[in-house]
């Protein structure tokens, strides 16, 4: 643990993901900011900040993970109790945004709530937001404040380096996550295959057939979020069926709703990685799930930020 000594700068946390808030600010050397974070009985939100910020460079972390509307709303009270208490500058940091799969109108009379939700943290009176692996990367211009954008890749290809698997091949579950596949790959030094899907409506997926080559290899699937895990355990079970050796999976945020777990205890997925952006209950807390911390990253890109130094060089 650094020890890290300035008074301008300050952590504070509210009530999405503590775990992490802790973790973050015990790698940086900081006190946590001393803040209350409490609910009227109606469940209306209210915010005591019982420290002065005045002057500060002052970051907020916060996954809007679920209840998302009652972690969103929670952000957006804390950003105005910041602002109102002179903080001279407020960082957003939102390891997991939530929001973020609706970032088009896909059909007619869409909402964009991406853009809203962008629009709502700016309104409150955030500087400046740091996140991981966002669902879709333009939504970093949905914002017109600076958006340091983190990436979960290094972390995830870390272990899999360390687990020294042999024959890997990187499969993306869709044709949208070919990118985020190919860094995990160029990282592997492995191929990429793809599968091809139709998803006949929301949380509905259908596996099509693979592109690449998977036969006798060690397959790892990769995705930014794990939702239902009905495209992920689909995806394994094609996998095998096409021959792969064994299969692996590994995502950034673990929404992990509904009967994901069931689905993924049932799977032919070996071990699923994933990363602590999102808190895992107990409940959720099973043999082949594996969690990775992004505390350190985040410590570094918060240091770097108060500090003024280059983001982007955590991922060289």
């Amino acid at each position: 643990m650094a020890n890290y000594r300035d008074p301008k700068l300050k952590v504070f946390t509210c009530n999405s993901n503590p775990a992490l808030a802790k973790e973050i600010v015990d790698h940086i050397g900081l006190p946590m900011g001393n803040a209350q974070v409490v609910h009227f009985s109606d469940g209306e939100v209210q915010i005591k900040l019982n420290e002065s910020v005045r002057g500060a460079d002052v970051f907020v972390i916060q996954s809007t993970c679920a209840p998302v509307n009652e972690h969103v709303m929670e952000l957006l009270v804390m950003v105005d109790a910041l602002k109102r208490a002179s903080a001279k500058s407020i960082n957003v940091v939102m390891p997991y945004y939530g929001y973020a799969r609706q970032d088009r109108k896909a059909r007619a009379r869409d909402p964009i709530t991406a853009k809203l939700v962008a629009n709502l943290i700016e309104t409150a009176g955030a500087h400046r937001v740091i996140t991981m692996d966002l669902h879709a990367t333009q939504i970093q211009g949905f914002f017109d404040i600076p958006v340091d954008h983190l990436l979960g890749v290094p972390i995830l290809a870390k272990h899999f380096i360390e687990k020294k698997l042999e024959d890997i091949v990187v499969v993306s579950p869709d044709h949208g996550g070919v990118t985020r596949a190919r860094k995990l790959a160029e990282r592997l030094e492995a191929p990429i295959a793809i599968i091809d899907k139709r998803r006949p409506e929301p949380n509905v997926a259908e596996v099509m057939n693979i592109v690449g080559n998977i036969e006798g290899r060690t397959a790892i699937i990769i995705d930014d979020i794990i939702d239902t895990a009905g495209t992920i355990t689909l995806a394994a079970n094609a996998l095998m069926e096409a021959g792969a050796k064994a299969v692996y999976a590994c995502c950034t945020h673990p929404v992990l709703s509904g009967p994901a777990i069931e689905r993924i205890q049932n799977s032919s997925i070996k071990e699923l990685i994933v990363t602590n952006t999102i808190p895992l209950g107990s409940e959720k807390q099973i043999d082949k799930i594996k969690v990775l911390s992004v505390a350190p990253i985040i410590g570094e890109a918060i240091i770097r930020v108060h500090e003024e130094l280059s983001v982007s060089k955590l991922f060289d």
